[in-house]
C-alpha cells in the first residue's frame, strides 16, 4: 500500500470511530480541506488527521461537545475577527457539535494556509 493511501485509511479510521453523527461532520472537515487545498496529504499526527503541503497546514479532532481545528496560530490571527464567535487559543478554535460548520470560514483558512506554506517555501 502507498504512502498517501495508507495515511488515507489511518484518517478513515480516525473518522470512523465516532458516532454516526460526529462521523458526517469529521467527514464533511475533510472534504472541504480538501476542496480548498487539492494538492494537500493527508495523515495522521499528534492522534489526529492532518494535512500538509509545503509543511502542514491544518489538523482537526473531535471532542465531546466540539471539534477541534487547529490552523497554526497564522490562521488563527488572519481570521479572529470572524472566528470571535467561537471559542479558541493561539492555534486552535473550537467549532460546537450542535451547530453547522463554517464551511467558508473553512475554507477560507485552508486557502489561507496553503498560500502562507507555499510563499514559505519559496524563500
Amino acid at each position: 500500500m502507498d504512502y498517501n493511501r495508507q495515511h488515507s485509511v489511518l484518517v478513515d479510521e480516525y473518522i470512523h470511530s465516532f458516532s454516526a453523527d460526529v462521523q458526517l461532520k469529521l467527514q464533511r472537515m475533510r472534504e472541504l480541506i480538501r476542496e480548498a487545498a487539492p494538492l494537500v496529504e493527508e495523515k495522521i499526527s499528534y492522534k489526529m488527521p492532518t494535512y500538509a503541503q509545503h509543511g502542514n497546514l491544518v489538523h482537526f479532532a473531535a471532542y465531546t461537545k466540539h471539534i477541534g481545528f487547529y490552523p497554526a496560530p497564522s490562521g488563527i490571527l488572519a481570521f479572529k475577527e470572524q472566528l470571535s464567535r467561537f471559542k479558541g487559543a493561539k492555534g486552535s478554535v473550537q467549532f460546537p457539535l450542535d451547530e453547522p460548520l463554517p464551511e467558508e470560514l473553512i475554507r477560507q483558512i485552508v486557502e489561507y494556509r496553503v498560500k502562507e506554506n507555499v510563499e514559505r517555501s519559496q524563500r
